[in-house]
């Protein structure tokens, strides 16, 4: 009877925990996770085609002037047009600046790595801390040019600031009647 016990557990030790143990499964999915059905052979086509224009896209803008010359004259002819003072022709790249958006900096920067990426997010703090900084300067100014015209107005009233002016006092105050016309 032992013996047949011990064949038991070793037969399900080896078909069960030993399987488990070499080849874990992973953990299940939680329940509110729903899985997605499976693409057909056409779905799986056109997410291939569409995956492969949006890569080659990408790399159009890293080709230089050698592989897109046709591209380079246009843009040569365009500022001469500009500069003999002749309207161009508009292709649609009206109001464009030459300079690069954040996001196209922080994209050719990640493409770059690492080692590309540090100075380019390093730009992008210095302009944001930059622009916090004037704005505070800003408002410091605006606040303390309000707070004198303030100052300067209880002092021409006589008051001596034994009351503080009420918000409707200047809501009262009418204007001067205009000229009479002739």
């Amino acid at each position: 009877m032992k013996f047949r016990v011990v064949c038991r557990k070793l037969y399900d030790y080896v078909r069960y925990d030993l399987k488990e143990i070499a080849f874990p499964s992973s953990l299940p999915d939680p329940p509110h996770i729903k899985k997605r059905p499976k693409l057909t052979w056409h779905d799986r086509w056109c997410i291939f085609k569409e995956a492969t224009r949006l890569y080659g896209a990408s790399w159009v803008r890293d080709i230089g002037p050698d592989l897109r010359p046709n591209d380079y004259k246009k843009a040569a002819e365009d500022d001469e047009e500009l500069l003999n003072g002749r309207p161009g022709s508009d292709n649609g790249k009206k109001g464009k600046s030459s300079e690069p958006s954040v996001l196209e900096d922080l994209a050719v920067a990640a493409r770059g790595g690492a080692e590309m990426l540090k100075p380019a997010l390093r730009r992008i703090y210095m302009a944001r801390a930059s622009t916090y900084t004037d704005a505070m300067k800003n408002f410091v100014e605006t606040y303390q040019e309000g707070l004198k015209d303030e100052l300067q107005e209880k002092a021409a009233d006589g008051d001596g600031g034994r009351q503080q002016p009420q918000q409707c006092d200047e809501a009262t105050k009418k204007p001067p009647p205009p000229p009479p016309s002739s």
